[in-house]
């Protein structure tokens, strides 16, 4: 096994929010996935024939923003090998070592949080609706400032 040095994995995930991790955004390092997900069906099942439960998985995973990512990848073989992983650890006799398989999985497809910040990927924030119209909000109250805790003194009086 080798000794010291830098792993792949090693130390914690880049900080979208740092100033480390903004210079490298500028340079094209981070790349933002669209909060609706990927549109369309999923691809066609890679593997032998799935189960129902495999199916359900696969419909849904293909559905999310990080697909988008896969699909440039041509990652349809790997996230299918994480659905029937994921299915078999669904199991209440599931083995450790399959249960540790999948935690891999989350963070090589950026399903985790660190697994996103390990691939540099961020979700756009989602697009608001326009408020219904409707009864006209009340302006928010304004909060005291320190300025208003001061009392005018008339001059002369303060002396």
């Amino acid at each position: 096994m080798p000794r010291g040095g830098a792993r792949t994995v090693s130390g914690p995930p880049p900080d979208p929010r740092s100033l480390k991790s903004a210079a490298s955004m500028e340079k094209g390092g981070w790349r933002t996935l669209p909060a609706e997900g990927r549109p369309g069906a999923p691809p066609e099942w890679p593997l032998t024939e799935p189960t129902g439960r495999e199916l359900e998985l696969w419909d849904d995973l293909w559905g999310k923003p990080q697909a988008l990512a896969w699909e440039d990848m041509g990652q349809e073989l790997e996230v299918a090998l994480f659905v029937r992983t994921l299915a078999e650890v669904e199991r209440p006799d599931a083995r450790v070592d399959v249960k540790k398989m999948v935690r891999g999985y989350l963070d090589s497809l950026g399903l985790s949080v660190a697994g996103m910040n390990r691939n540099r990927w961020k979700i756009a924030p989602a697009a608001e609706e326009p408020p219904a119209a409707g009864p006209v909000a009340a302006a928010p109250a304004r909060r005291p400032s320190a300025r208003d805790r001061l009392k005018v003194v008339p001059s002369g009086e303060g002396s």
